[in-house]
């Protein structure tokens, strides 16, 4: 398993997570994004410069990821590709995005880009909580420990 981040739009703290995560389990996190990013020295973390454009991370995450591959993400379509190739998609308020939720997530996300269309105000998302983060810990911890146990 790799852990690839879509990290233009990742929180701070979730990269913090993430970063304890990779050297502890001794796992390879990626994170893509179209500007240089600052990572700890370790060999187990790198970051991967995309060129500025729209999806351009995102296409490029599509493309390197294999099954059983983790990608942290906020962005749907992106997720909805991961989970298509066989891979897991957990959003940074830890929400895991799976087979099952997918198409209803897409679903929500088009019917509110409509609203947003149509000139009504949604508002943002709220900031990250410490339920996200704890969210998000227990099921990278659980997909992680999925990794180390042997398929019968």
């Amino acid at each position: 398993m790799r852990i690839w981040v879509d990290a233009d739009a990742c929180p701070k703290v979730i990269k913090e997570i993430l970063f304890r995560a990779a050297k502890r389990a001794g796992v390879q996190l990626t994170l893509v994004a179209n500007q240089a990013l600052r990572t700890p020295a370790s060999q187990h973390i790198r970051s991967m410069q995309v060129a500025s454009g729209f999806d351009v991370a995102d296409n490029e995450i599509v493309k390197q990821v294999a099954a059983g591959d983790l990608v942290v993400t906020a962005d749907i379509p992106l997720a909805a590709q991961v989970v298509e190739k066989g891979g897991h998609a957990l959003n940074p308020r830890g929400e895991l995005y799976t087979p099952d939720n997918i198409k209803a997530r897409l679903s929500l996300r088009d019917f509110m880009a409509q609203i947003r269309d149509s000139g009504i105000q949604t508002g943002g998302p709220a900031p990250i909580s410490q339920a996200d983060r704890q969210a998000f810990a227990n099921n990278l911890d659980r997909l992680l420990a999925k990794r180390d146990k042997p398929t019968a």
